[in-house]
């Protein structure tokens, strides 16, 4: 492999001049400059990472850490994470939490020995039901930049990238009432997590608003650790007029689809569904799922500008928190309203 030295004996020039011509230096005739971008071209010239990153303390790296990468959601963020990195010209190391405290704090301290510039987080389930900090504001005070992104902490100074769940949900709750349902569920796996709390809320508020609703809000917290089929089933069982299902996560749509077809529903004509979700369990729904799309490519792409922003010094002192919008796409779970 060729070396600044290597060009520099070839040229009969000094090994500053050409590093200086490589990085355009004003300091530099352009007729060198010329000469020696010609000579590296020639010879593919790469510069040694490594070396560079030592001399500007800079690895143009990030760590990534996510809580589950077989959630749909948290892949296609990371995909969102990864395209856009690689475009601005960063690379990244992803490291999942598999949603508990001491893995997410051993990810972040594994990663905290130089070997990143930064790190872009969603926050795993146990950190935010005990909320557990220290470890966000050790990297803070080493003065690691951190970006959050759907899962976050708010009284952890850093920059996050959300959506509106609380309006999502609002929304998504009033297209129900909007087709005139009577008994309304929210399901919801998300209990004790930010997401789950602003999901519930936005329908509350939809309920509360509403002056021709009669039934009372019904929240059911389904226990990811049983069966979810089941848990689902009990809630068509018990409620036996229902005609409105807002699930908040992503495979729980999908299942009160089939409990609603075994239960002899007509969907949308005896009862409305509405998931969280994006675009991989369509292929599994029969009908089709009317969802809020939470754009998550989209989150990462924004988190990586972020965060980069802040490794670069490009951003400004005060904390950001960007609001991805969502959209709500019916189709055929929901009536033409």
């Amino acid at each position: 492999m060729i070396t600044l030295k290597d060009i520099a004996k070839e040229l009969g020039i000094s090994i500053s001049t050409v590093s200086k011509a490589l990085n355009n230096s004003y300091e530099i005739s352009q007729a060198t400059i010329n000469k020696v971008q010609k000579l590296a071209k020639e010879y593919n010239y790469k510069p040694n990472k490594a070396a560079l990153s030592l001399k500007k303390s800079k690895t143009k790296t990030i760590g990534v850490i996510i809580p589950d990468i077989l959630n749909h959601f948290f892949a296609k963020s990371l995909h969102g994470i990864e395209k856009e990195a690689s475009k601005l010209g960063y690379s990244i190391i992803t490291c999942i939490s598999n949603e508990l405290y001491q893995s997410e704090k051993k990810n972040i301290e594994l990663l905290a020995n130089g070997s990143v510039d930064g790190y872009i987080i969603s926050v795993a389930a146990e950190t935010q039901k005990k909320h557990e900090v220290e470890h966000f504001k050790s990297v803070l005070r080493q003065q690691l930049p951190i970006v959050m992104f759907d899962r976050m902490i708010e009284d952890v100074s850093c920059d996050k990238v959300i959506i509106d769940d609380f309006g999502a949900a609002y929304k998504a709750t009033n297209q129900l009432l909007k087709e005139g349902r009577k008994k309304i569920v929210l399901l919801s796996t998300l209990k004790g997590l930010n997401v789950g709390k602003l999901r519930t809320e936005g329908y509350l508020k939809a309920i509360e608003e509403n002056k021709v609703y009669k039934e009372n809000p019904i929240v059911v917290n389904i226990n990811t650790a049983i069966d979810l089929e089941e848990q689902v089933s009990k809630v068509f069982k018990e409620y036996k007029d229902l005609d409105g299902i807002l699930a908040i996560d992503n495979t729980l749509g999908v299942i009160a689809i089939n409990k609603a077809k075994h239960f002899d529903y007509k969907l949308p004509k005896d009862i409305s569904i509405i998931g969280f979700s994006d675009y991989n369990v369509l292929p599994f729904c029969n009908p089709k799922l009317s969802t809020v799309t939470q754009h998550s490519e989209e989150i990462g792409e924004n988190a990586v500008r972020m965060i980069i922003d802040r490794i670069e010094k490009k951003a400004s002192v005060q904390k950001i928190t960007k609001v991805i919008k969502t959209s709500i796409e019916l189709r055929e779970t929901t009536k033409n309203i």
